[in-house]
C-alpha cells in the first residue's frame, strides 16, 4: 500500500511542478525554471520515501516531513517567480490544493477497483483533466494578477487554498485514510467540486472587478480629456470673438494713433499700444505641449487648480508622439495632479502650491510632483507608496502609477521631507 501511495504522490508532485511552471510568471529562462522545478520534484519524492517507506508507522515523521514538503513547494514558487509577492503565494497554495484533488481521486479509484494500475492511470487522467481545465479557465487571470497586482487584500484569499488543503488532508489522508473511512468518498467528491467551482467563480469575479476598475479610470481620463477640449474650444471661441472686435476697432486705433502722433503725445500712444497688447495676451490660448491628449488633460487640471486657488508651477516637455500609451500616460498625470490638489486645497493661501515636471520624449520619461502636506502620510513597506486612509476607490491612483511604472520598466519613488511630499516616476527607454 505504501508503495502505491508513494507512486501516487510522485505523480502528484509531477503535476504540482507543472502547475508552478504554467501558473507562475518566470523570473528565469524556461530551461532554468524547468531545472529548478525538477530539483524540487526529486526532493519531494525523497521526502515521501521517508514518511511512507522508511518510517511508515511514525506520525511524527509524517507531520514533520509534510511540513518540510509544504515549505519547499511554496519556496519553489517564490524562487521561480518574476515578482515575489502575495499573488505568488496564492498561486502556490492553490496549486497544492489542485494537486491533492488528483491524489484523492486516485485513492477513490483504487478503493472502487482494487487495482493499483487502474488507480494510477485514473489519477494521471484526472490530474491532466484538472490541469487542462484550469489552464483554460483561470491561467490567464492568474498571470495577469501577478503582472498587475490586482489582488489587493490577497492575504485573505490565501486562506481559501489553506483551508481546502487542510480539510482534504485530514479527511482523506491523516490521521485516517479513505481506506479506513470509505463512507466519506461521496462527501469528499462534492467537496472537490465545490473547491473548483469556488475558485473559478471567485477569480472570475476578481477579474471582472479589475476590468470595471480599469474602465472606470479610463472613463475618468476620457471625461477629463473631453472637458479639456471643451475648455480649449471655449477659449478659442472667446479669443476669436475678442480678436474680431479688436480687428473691427483697428481703424479707430489707427486714426487715434495718427492724431496722437501729430500732437506728439507719445505717452498716450504707449497706453494705446499697451491696451492692444493686453487684449492680444488675454486671448492667447494656452498650449502646454504639442501632444493633444496631454494638453487637453493639463488644460482641465489647471482649470481645477485655479478653482481651488492653487498655484501650479508647471514644467512640461512632451513630444507629439511618445513611446508609451497616451491615455495611460495622461491617466497617471491626472492621478498625480489630482492627489496633489486634494492634499493642498484646504491649506493657507501661501501653502496652496504644486510643482510638477512632465517630460516625455523618445529616450526618457519623467513625472514629478511636489507639494506641502499636513496630515501624516503612511508609506507602504512593500511598495514605498502612500496608503490611502479613505475607503472605496481611494488609493487606486497610486496603484495605477505603480502598474504604469512597472509596465514601462521604470522606477517610482515617493518621499516625505520637512513637510514636502514628492512623487517621481522615471524611465529610460
Amino acid at each position: 500500500m505504501n508503495y502505491f501511495t508513494s507512486m501516487s504522490y510522485g505523480i502528484s508532485h509531477v503535476f504540482l511542478m507543472l502547475f508552478m511552471y504554467l501558473f507562475v510568471l518566470h523570473r528565469y529562462s524556461h530551461a532554468v525554471t524547468a531545472l529548478l522545478c525538477g530539483i524540487s520534484f526529486v526532493f519531494l519524492c525523497v521526502m515521501d520515501c521517508f514518511k511512507l517507506i522508511f518510517f511508515p508507522g511514525s506520525d511524527i515523521c509524517y507531520v514533520i516531513v509534510t511540513i518540510v514538503q509544504i515549505i519547499v513547494t511554496q519556496s519553489t514558487a517564490f524562487l521561480i517567480a518574476r515578482k515575489r509577492n502575495v499573488q505568488v503565494l496564492f498561486v502556490g497554495l492553490s496549486a497544492s490544493s489542485y494537486v491533492i484533488a488528483g491524489s484523492i481521486s486516485s485513492v477513490i479509484i483504487q478503493i472502487w477497483t482494487h487495482s493499483d494500475i487502474w488507480a494510477l492511470a485514473g489519477g494521471v487522467s484526472i490530474h491532466l483533466a484538472i490541469l487542462l481545465l484550469l489552464s483554460l479557465k483561470i491561467r490567464g487571470i492568474c498571470l495577469k494578477f501577478q503582472e498587475k497586482k490586482y489582488l489587493e487584500g490577497c492575504w485573505g484569499l490565501c486562506l481559501i487554498p489553506v483551508f481546502f488543503y487542510c480539510s482534504f488532508s485530514f479527511i482523506a489522508f491523516f490521521p485516517h485514510t479513505l481506506h479506513d473511512n470509505p463512507d466519506n468518498i461521496v462527501g469528499i467528491i462534492f467537496f472537490l467540486i465545490t473547491m473548483f467551482v469556488s475558485y473559478i467563480v471567485e477569480l472570475r469575479d476578481f477579474d471582472s472587478d479589475s476590468k470595471k476598475t480599469a474602465m472606470r479610470w479610463k472613463n475618468m481620463v476620457l471625461e477629463s480629456y473631453v472637458k479639456g477640449l471643451e475648455n480649449q474650444f471655449y477659449l478659442v471661441e472667446r479669443a476669436e470673438k475678442n480678436l474680431k472686435i479688436l480687428h473691427h476697432d483697428v481703424r479707430h486705433f489707427y486714426k487715434m494713433m495718427g492724431s496722437l502722433l501729430e500732437q506728439n503725445k507719445y505717452d498716450e500712444m504707449r497706453k494705446v499700444l499697451g491696451h492692444i497688447n493686453d487684449v492680444a495676451k488675454e486671448n492667447k490660448v494656452k498650449r502646454y505641449c504639442t501632444n493633444l491628449v496631454v494638453n487637453a488633460i493639463l488644460t482641465n487640471m489647471m482649470d481645477r487648480a485655479r478653482e481651488y486657488g492653487v498655484k501650479v508651477r508647471l514644467d512640461v516637455a512632451v513630444s507629439k508622439e511618445i513611446p508609451v500609451s497616451d491615455y495611460e500616460f495622461t491617466l497617471v498625470i491626472a492621478n498625480m495632479l489630482e492627489n496633489a490638489l486634494e492634499c493642498v486645497q484646504n491649506h493657507e493661501e501661501e501653502s496652496r502650491w504644486i510643482e510638477a515636471k512632465i517630460h516625455c520624449h523618445s529616450d526618457y520619461l519623467l513625472l514629478q510632483t511636489k507639494n506641502e502636506y499636513r496630515e501624516e502620510i503612511q508609506l507602504d513597506p512593500g511598495t514605498g507608496l502612500p496608503n490611502s486612509k479613505k475607503k472605496g476607490d481611494h488609493g487606486l491612483g497610486m496603484q495605477s502609477a505603480l502598474a504604469f511604472s512597472e509596465k514601462i520598466g521604470g522606477s517610482i519613488v515617493c518621499c516625505t521631507d520637512d513637510g514636502i511630499f514628492e512623487l517621481m516616476i522615471f524611465a529610460k527607454f
